[in-house]
């Protein structure tokens, strides 16, 4: 008995050793943490978000705020209240990894290029580098959670839909909305992040480091969030279209021309209300509970 309580406390040594010993893997984890979280509260956003852009606009007077309610009432009425969360899986098998490697890469590109504290145009680069790292290597699941979201493709599971993906579209079908989606979220990083570091910076350091910390990070979060959010809305509209009906819109230039034919300015910002509140509050959580996570690992 002696003997395993001896193994246990040895294993648990050396795991606490290489974790002291690997602040990459720790920023991961805590990243993998708090976006996991974030993630799981705020699928009903995302995914009335995705049904608000494939949605036709019925009266170009309604208000955004009205479609939004009329889409989530509808998915409430067909699908119950588990069908809010349509599309969960990808989301969570994207998110874990996607945002570990986004902190993870964030954190040392923080402590290597800018001694951790990146100035403006510093944070912009290490943002933008980081998010266009992770959009890439998981542009296949993202493919598979908008088509997940949209309730239009008969998928069962990641599996069947990357299987039939590949057998109908090939590697374009796994890829397709790449560009776009560079455009939105490397972009809506690297503001994200620009803007949430110089919101901390004009705050009083002590305020930053005192019990107000988490409520203080939330704040920023969500300033930084919506600044982001408006600007890279287009994007986030084109590459939706894309990886819904990529026979109908092969490039960039096929949506927006029909963005534009059809709905006029407008349509670029079909959706921009959930996602703007999906992504605020998402990041500001995330941040937030990142901050912390950290702070209690001792990488800050």
């Amino acid at each position: 008995m002696h003997t395993l309580e001896g193994v246990q406390v040895k294993q648990s040594s050396k795991i606490s050793k290489f974790l002291d010993d690997s602040p990459l893997l720790k920023a991961f984890l805590a990243g993998s943490l708090s976006g996991t979280f974030s993630t799981v509260l705020f699928q009903p956003l995302d995914l009335v978000k995705t049904r608000l852009q494939n949605a036709p606009i019925s009266n170009p007077g309604a208000s955004h705020n009205a479609g939004m309610f009329h889409i989530m009432s509808n998915i409430l009425r067909k699908e119950h209240l588990t069908g809010l969360w349509k599309g969960m899986t990808p989301s969570i098998t994207r998110t874990i990894p996607g945002v570990g490697l986004y902190f993870s890469s964030v954190h040392w590109m923080t402590n290597t290029f800018a001694g951790g504290t990146p100035n403006p145009l510093e944070a912009v680069l290490i943002g933008i580098t980081g998010r266009t790292f992770s959009a890439v290597c998981l542009i296949p699941i993202t493919v598979v959670k908008t088509r997940f979201e949209s309730g239009e493709y008969p998928y069962r599971n990641i599996s069947h839909a990357l299987r039939m993906i590949y057998a109908r579209e090939g590697i374009r079908g796994l890829t397709c909305g790449l560009l776009p989606t560079l455009a939105r979220d490397a972009p809506f990083s690297g503001l994200y992040l620009m803007f949430y570091t110089q919101l901390k910076k004009v705050l009083p350091q002590e305020m930053t480091k005192s019990e107000l910390a988490a409520p203080i990070h939330f704040s920023c979060g969500v300033m930084a969030g919506i600044m982001a959010s408006a600007i890279t809305q287009p994007a986030d509209v084109i590459k939706t279209k894309m990886q819904l009906y990529p026979e109908k819109y092969p490039n960039i230039q096929s949506v927006m021309l029909h963005l534009h034919t059809k709905y006029g300015i407008q349509g670029y910002f079909k959706g921009l209300v959930p996602r703007m509140l999906r992504r605020t509050l998402m990041a500001a959580m995330a941040w937030t509970l990142y901050e912390q996570v950290t702070h209690a690992m001792g990488l800050k």
